[in-house]
């Protein structure tokens, strides 16, 4: 079973149980995957989406959260950051686990012991490796302390 299609069950199974806030969580999920979807499949008739592509869709997603919900804290809307944090939830199920700092230092660690020395092939390999379990940021940082 697809991602996609676990999505649309869920959906199924969440409207039968009555549950609205999840209910409409998964239906924006489902919608940002479908316009994924249709873009992907102009510019390559009859191609579907990977289950990599819809996850990098709803980490996109999860990241939109994360910023409202930071700015919602700076604006003192808790009832916001609440709403914002339970959508976060439901999408961080559908969402690999994310690496470890830990796990990531041993990869630009590995990665250097390789002869990778550079900021940018350092961040393009162990971006590669992450495989969308990591934001950017993250490796970033790590990448210029170790570096620095």
């Amino acid at each position: 079973m697809t991602l996609f299609e676990k999505l649309n069950d869920d959906l199924k199974t969440s409207m039968k149980a009555g549950k609205k806030e999840r209910v409409e969580v998964l239906r924006f999920m489902l919608a940002g995957v479908q316009n994924a979807g249709k873009e992907k499949q102009a510019k390559e008739p009859g191609a579907a989406l990977t289950d990599e592509e819809v996850v990098a869709v709803l980490q996109k997603d999860a990241k939109r959260r994360r910023e409202a919900i930071e700015l919602f804290r700076q604006g003192k809307r808790d009832d916001l950051v609440k709403k914002e944090e339970g959508d976060l939830l439901v999408i961080g199920e559908y969402i690999p686990a994310g690496l470890s700092a830990a796990d990531l230092e041993k990869m630009v660690d590995d990665l250097m012991a390789q002869g990778h020395k550079d900021f940018n092939a350092l961040m393009r390999e162990t971006m590669k490796l992450a495989k969308g379990r990591t934001d950017g940021k993250t490796v970033g940082d790590i990448i210029k302390r170790k570096l620095g």
